[in-house]
Parts: C-alpha cells; structure tokens; sequence
C-alpha cells in the first residue's frame, strides 16, 4: 500500500470527547470516524486490523468444527416474546415496525432465531452435534455510549450455537469452544483471565468470560491473592463471615430514630455499627416485591438478584412504589412482611441476631430483631456485592478486585430456549427432546480497542503483529532525492516479494510527519532510508513495541527488516 494513495486523515491534537486511551488513539490513528453517539465509521486502517481479528477467529472456529452462516440483522418480535426477551431487554433494544405495522427488532444476539432454524432443518439425534457461527453487527440502544468502540450501539461480534442431544453433549461442546476462545485471544497478544461470570439477560447455567486486563475496563473481576480463585466480580462469592458474638436473647424493640432514613444515620444514633444493622432492599419482579436482606456496611449485588429470578425484570422500587405499596421508605424491616413478599437474604444474615432494622414506621427502628423469631427468611442466596478485601470462598486468601474489558462471554443455555420455543428432534428411542444448546460471543471490535488498551504509548499504538493494519513500513524521509526514492521503492518492492503485508509512506510530508505517524499507527517494524543514510549504504530500522532502533547494509535491508518482525511481538 503507497500511503499518498491511502485514506487515513491523521489527528495530531487528542478529541476533546475522547475519554480513554483506545478511543483517543483509534480516532488520532485514522482508525475510526464517529457518525454518531456510540456509532462509527471504520476507515481503512481500522477495517484492515478489524479483519486480522477477524481471520483469527475464522481460523479456530473452523478448526474447532464449527460452521459459519450468516443470520438476519432484522429480526421478528415473536420469538422473542416467546422466551421473554421482547420485555426483559427493555429500551436496550432497537424496536420498529415495518409497513404492515408488525413489530420488529435488530438483533443484539440471535439464539431465537438459529433455534427455530435448527429445529426446523434438523429434527432428528443424527443430525446433532452441530455449532454454527456468524460474524455479524449487533444492536443495542445503549443510554450512555461511551469509550469509542468499548460501548458503542453497534458493534461487530463472533457468535456460536451450539445443539447437542444431552447435557453431557453440550459440555463437550463447551469445553471445546472454551479452548478454542484461549488460542485466540493467545493469537491476539491480549492478557485476559477466565473467570466465573453472570449469565444475564443471555441466561442459561456455566458461563465464563474471557476478560482482557486494563486499567480503564469497565468490567470488574477479583482473583485470591493465592491463585486458586477467578470470578467476574458481579457473579463472585466472597466466604461468609464468622458468626456474631451476640447471642440473639434480645427483646424486639421499637426505638424513635426522627430523620435516621440512612444506614449512617441509624448507626449514628444508637451507637451500633453498620454491620450489626439489617438492610431491607425492596425490588419489583414482575409486579411483585421482593426484599433483600443484607447487613448494613454491604451494598446489594443487583446482578445476582436478577440472575435468581430470570427471565422475569427486575428493578430496584422507586418512590412511587413504596407509596403504592404502602412501605415506609428508609424504615422497612422484614419483621411483619406479608406472604405476597418473597423474602431473600444472603448468607451472612444466618450468622447474625439482634440486628437493627426498620420499624416499617416512619421515624422508627427496632432493636433485637432475630430471624426465626421475628422475621422469616424465603430463601438464602448470595447477594452482596463483593468488594476488595473480602475472603477467597476456597481457602480464605485476601480477594483483590482488577479491571478489564469482556471480550468473550460463552455459556451452558441447557434448554433455555429450545423448551419456550418448542424446538425438538426424535432421539434415538422416538421421544421428542429439547435441543440443549450453547452460545459462544466474540466482540470482534472489542478485541481492538482492549488491545489498544494493552499496547499504546505516548507516541501512538503499538499493536502486535498479529492485529496491526501493516507489518512493515518503508519511510521515504527525502521525496525530492532520486536515489532515496529508488532505494525505499526497491526495498518496499522486496518486502513485497517476501510475502510482508507492507506499506511505503512516499506522501509530499517531511520526514518529522511521516516518523510521528508511523508511531501513531504503530507499524510493528519502522524502515527509514534517508539522503545521509543512502550515502553511508544503510538503512535505520525501528522496532516499534521496544523503541529497538539499529542500521542494516542498504542492500540487506529488506531481509534485516523481516528478521526484526520475526521477533517483535
């Protein structure tokens, strides 16, 4: 590629709405344009690293036995009313009508409609195992798009599904993408962990996701600082802590606490600490309330309450719906709940007694409240939000919270949506089973930007190998010399020989543009031929990860060059 014939309008100053590293580079670098919030143009350079990744992927999924397709952006909204979906994805979706007034969506995932094409193209046991995967854009109305390609509304994903006949089948199948997923992100140069994660609006069992470390990443996980521990930090279980040592003899008692509406302000005024304090959280679940137990210094984990109670929406109460219900905002207390309220409590509320709670009065608590005695607990779940500090589940280790971006998420679905959607084949006996189905999500331009995220300094990008738009690039630092001109094009006609993806900068710009724009868009490895260096039969060369620079003879340049990208990184 001769970079005068190239599009890529360079940025010398960062965007003034560009928050973090990948966004400001991708823009700077001539990767992407936006159109609109959380929507992007990919320019050349960025499509060509866009197709690296791509062809990455393509490579192992098909090496792991998996067929690609391709499926509709356009979707109905009948199946997805089916499974519940149409209601639970709420505004996340991008709904429309079509000009006979039929609802339609685009589709954020489509496990609604390659079940409904399996079940309808392969009936029988001797058709399964299959796994299909797309690489398709995806929609969703983000409220707040933000970070470049990190949130965006549209975005580019790898997505698989897998049917197999048993459950037994389907963690095979899992098993087999889960390694899979490691070769490619190994092949990206990312550094990510797998970890236990949430299913969320996915659903279905055993998830994990592959997470790609960053200082920025929206995503939290934690890991034990002994190794033996990896969880998403929304689906981690801290260990419960020890028992009190109050012995839950305590009378319940009703104590005026005027304007003690918070946990600080109750614990304040009576002298307790928020951990023997007893936080009542209500939530709505479809029109019904559920309340939330939880001790007082610990914050709800809404993640763990919505995967408990999927596929019905959940929703913190709002203030119209503590009048509504006739709860007294800021006093509720699990004490006097009635039988319509599904009382959930994490673990740590079995070790505790005495505890201080709302009155369900307005400007009261009670003291001595004991589960059992005065309050009924449903059902025990682990509900907290973890937080940096809190014991490792296996062994008791100190759990350390790290940020990172998800850039693949795969899951056990089971019969999630073969059973809504009545999707069945004839097993071997005659019966008509439910497929039990998997699905394997790649985000194709989030691998990009976490890499970006990974690999960039002061100076620009500075992508692996495996991801950059071009391997080598050829610097003409003197148009206006013959002889530069005829050394940089036989070196670039070289590289080209030897099958190098490379580029020649012969743009009309000085030299000090053509140097800042090569660290810009981080070509792995830097070839300089200059007027002094023609003289001298040299060549500079610059390895672009490690600021590595040396001298090759003129006539060996090409091969010094291919050697020096040979152990880049």
């Amino acid at each position: 590629m001769r970079l005068s014939a190239l599009f890529a309008p360079t940025l010398r100053d960062d965007p003034a709405d560009a928050e973090i590293a990948s966004h400001r580079l991708l823009l700077r670098a001539a990767f992407i344009r936006q159109v609109a919030a959380g929507v992007y143009t990919t320019l050349p350079l960025g499509l060509r690293s866009i197709r690296r990744i791509e062809r990455i992927v393509r490579e192992e999924m098909n090496a792991s036995g998996a067929q690609e397709f391709r499926m509709p952006i356009l979707l109905p909204a009948e199946p997805w009313k089916a499974t519940g979906r149409w209601d639970l994805y709420g505004d996340t979706l991008f709904r429309l009508r079509d000009r006979h007034e039929r609802e339609m969506l685009l589709g954020p995932t489509q496990e609604e409609v390659v079940t409904e094409l399996v079940a309808a193209d392969l009936p029988s046991y001797r058709d399964l195992p299959v796994n299909l995967y797309q690489i398709e854009w995806k929609y969703r109305d983000e409220f707040r798009p933000r970070f470049g390609l990190l949130r965006g509304r549209e975005f580019l994903m790898k997505d698989a599904y897998t049917f197999d006949r048993d459950e037994e089948g389907m963690a095979r199948s899992y098993d087999t993408m889960l390694q899979a997923y490691r070769r490619v992100f190994d092949r990206c140069g990312l550094s990510y962990v797998v970890v236990e994660a949430e299913p969320g609006q996915i659903g279905g069992g055993v998830n994990h996701e592959f997470m790609a470390r960053a200082d920025v990443g929206e995503d939290l996980f934690v890991e034990c600082v002994n190794g033996d521990y990896l969880a998403d930090w929304k689906a981690a279980t801290p260990r419960p802590p020890e028992p009190a040592s109050v012995d839950g003899s305590a009378p319940l008692e009703k104590v005026h606490t005027p304007d003690a509406a918070t946990i600080d302000a109750v614990s304040k005024l009576l002298g307790v600490p928020p951990e023997r304090t007893l936080k009542t959280m209500l939530f709505d679940a479809g029109g019904g309330t559920i309340a939330v137990l939880l001790p007082g210094d610990r914050e709800v984990e809404e993640a763990k309450v919505e995967r408990l109670m999927f596929p019905t929406p959940v929703r913190r109460f709002e203030d119209a719906d503590f009048a509504a219900r006739g709860f007294a905002k800021g006093y509720v207390g699990p004490q006097g709940l009635g039988e319509d309220v599904t009382i959930l409590a994490d673990p740590s509320v079995r070790g505790g007694s005495d505890w201080v709670t709302g009155a369900n009065e307005a400007d009261h608590h009670v003291t001595g409240a004991n589960v059992g005695r005065d309050f009924r607990v449903d059902r025990y779940e682990d509900l907290v939000a973890l937080r940096d500090g809190d014991r490792c589940p296996n062994d008791g280790g100190e759990l350390r919270v790290g940020r990172s971006i998800v850039v693949g998420h795969i899951y056990q679905l089971g019969t999630r949506y073969s059973t809504p959607l009545e999707a069945t084949f004839v097993d071997e006996d005659g019966s008509e089973r439910p497929y039990q189905m998997g699905c394997h999500g790649i985000g194709i331009s989030r691998i990009l930007a976490a890499a970006v995220e990974q690999f960039h300094d002061d100076g620009g990008l500075r992508l692996p190998r495996s991801l950059a738009p071009f391997e080598i690039v050829v610097i003409l630092a003197n148009r206006d010399d013959e002889r530069v001109v005829a050394e940089a094009e036989r070196v670039y006609a070289e590289l080209l020989q030897a099958g190098v993806d490379a580029a020649v900068d012969d743009r009309e710009a000085t030299a000090g543009v053509k140097f800042a724009d090569a660290d810009l868009i981080g070509y792995p490895v830097q070839v300089v031929i200059g007027k002094r260096g023609v003289q001298a039969g040299t060549a500079d060369l610059k390895v672009r990860a490690t600021g590595e620079r040396s001298q090759a003879p003129l006539a060996e340049a090409a091969r010094a060059a291919v050697d020096l990208l040979a152990t880049a990184p």
